[in-house]
């Protein structure tokens, strides 16, 4: 049996979309999931890039292709009330839930819902709290250990070279994206591609051109 480390955060329609394809795209597969909450923002600013929503022609495009998909795959989907948003009050909601810091798959789906599917200004005082309510979390959303635990899940997926969400880790190994869910049901059923020098030989391919 393998087993899959799910990183995500509430920010990401795509964490949303393949938090919804995972379970068909594994079907079949003896295999356990974890799933993680991290912060995409910090993510970014420690490896220097920009958001898909703060470049403005990527954030049309991204917009319309996740409604798209939903559309395709139906999935439930409504883009929140603006975006992006600030989603910490969301994953220290998810990170409180259990003592453990991993939310399991009922109240991660929870959470993902009131973002991709009311509509509503998903980081607004009121919803959250409504929200908090609702879930009845073990501990405190806002205490120092829950905020510790957002943190150490973020630290360890990049130092896991997790470098956006989604991203499912299985062996080490990091598949990145929705599109990515193929290549990880590939690798779980002993592809022989995955046997092979491809994966680690991308490493060895010199840099011709950096951007000053």
């Amino acid at each position: 049996m393998k087993h899959i480390t799910f990183y995500f955060d509430f920010i990401s329609p795509y964490a949303w979309l393949a938090f919804q394809a995972l379970p068909p795209a594994l079907q079949g597969i003896s295999h356990t999931v974890t799933y993680k909450p991290v912060l995409f923002g910090a993510m970014l600013k420690h490896h220097g890039q920009l958001g898909p929503a703060e470049i403005p022609s990527k954030r049309d495009w991204t917009y319309r292709q996740v409604q798209w998909l939903a559309h395709t795959q139906g999935i439930a989907f409504q883009m929140p009330a603006s975006h992006p948003f600030n989603p910490l009050g969301l994953l220290r909601l998810a990170v409180a839930s259990q003592a453990s810091g991993l939310p399991n798959r009922y109240v991660t789906e929870k959470i993902f819902k009131q973002v991709w599917c009311t509509g509503q200004d998903a980081a607004d005082a009121q919803v959250l709290a409504d929200l908090t309510a609702h879930m009845a979390p073990s501990r405190d959303p806002q205490s120092p250990e829950v905020k510790q635990q957002l943190q150490a899940w973020t630290e360890e997926a990049i130092a896991l070279d997790v470098f956006g969400v989604p991203s499912l880790v299985v062996d080490g190994n990091v598949f990145w994206g929705l599109d990515a869910l193929p290549m990880l049901r590939a690798y779980l059923c002993g592809d022989d591609w995955f046997k092979g020098p491809a994966w680690q030989a991308v490493r060895e391919i010199p840099v011709g051109v950096r951007r000053s």
